[in-house]
């Protein structure tokens, strides 16, 4: 079974042979599509090693300085992923626009232009499974944006395969047309991973999940009540901290029991949390 380093490796490794190939390919045919798509696969290694990073960091054990583990370390990284990719978008609009209108040298399209990028797309398709398959057995949102990352190089190949078809029948300016394509559709993307990452960094409750708990203490008969219900997760780590109102007739071994059950139940349900509950006699 592959673990969360080794996907993220994996995902190096593509990123350094995409890279080159989209660029000596990009340069060749003078193909801004193209030479977009090499950027892009530049800031996908740079986002796949901070990954690594990330991922390597985030499983090291609390300690007395980081309490609740290096999780959020991973939250991090998929802020600075989707920085990354706007710093692209900009990059690719400015260079797309700039095209249009001066109209450049137009695009040399060749066996090597549709190449490149089929291949790019499968590859990316696969790497892309893989890591979403990853994140989501390890709850890893630095793999998960990694994978969305991966996922967005696909459409945006697509675009660009669609500017060399409308290339080749002599429409050149569709390939700068295809690069903004590209930009658009990246960063979209990129708005959605940061806004999740800022969520989660600013210890945002994921939808639903309170809902979920408050339910399944509902459920346990063994509570009269409870509040100050708080739930925070960091990376793959979710920490959940909650006050229950119990017998006062029940002995501590009784109580110990319920409290137990409390979190078995919750932890269940939850992948990878940590729970506290108080019990408070009523």
């Amino acid at each position: 079974m592959i673990d969360k380093k080794e996907a993220a490796l994996s995902s190096i490794i593509a990123a350094v042979f995409l890279t080159t190939m989209k660029f000596v390919v990009g340069i060749l045919t003078f193909s801004l599509g193209i030479i977009s798509e090499a950027i892009h696969s530049l800031l996908d290694l740079l986002a796949a090693m901070i990954t690594y990073f990330s991922v390597s960091m985030s499983d090291k054990p609390a300690d007395r300085e980081h309490q609740y583990g290096h999780g959020k370390i991973e939250n991090l990284s998929a802020f600075l992923e989707s920085v990354l990719l706007v710093i692209t978008c900009a990059w690719i609009v400015y260079e797309a626009v700039n095209r249009l209108l001066t109209n450049e040298s137009s695009v040399t399209v060749t066996v090597w232009s549709y190449a490149v990028v089929i291949v790019s797309m499968v590859i990316d398709f696969s790497r892309s499974r893989r890591l979403f398959k990853v994140a989501k057995r390890d709850n890893s949102q630095a793999l998960e944006a990694d994978a969305i990352h991966f996922s967005t190089d696909i459409l945006s190949s697509g675009v660009v395969l669609l500017g060399l078809i409308c290339a080749h029948f002599g429409y050149y300016k569709a390939d700068a047309i295809s690069a903004i394509g590209v930009a658009i559709i990246v960063l979209f993307i990129s708005y959605r991973l940061g806004k999740s990452a800022i969520d989660v960094l600013l210890d945002r409750v994921p939808d639903g999940l309170t809902e979920k708990v408050e339910t399944k203490l509902k459920s346990n008969t063994d509570i009269v009540s409870f509040h100050d219900l708080k739930i925070r997760v960091a990376g793959p780590d979710t920490f959940v901290k909650v006050n229950v109102h119990i017998g006062h007739h029940l002995d501590l071994a009784a109580a110990h029991d319920i409290c137990d059950k409390i979190e078995k139940d919750i932890c269940a349900m939850i992948p990878k949390c940590e729970i506290i509950v108080h019990a408070e006699p009523v």
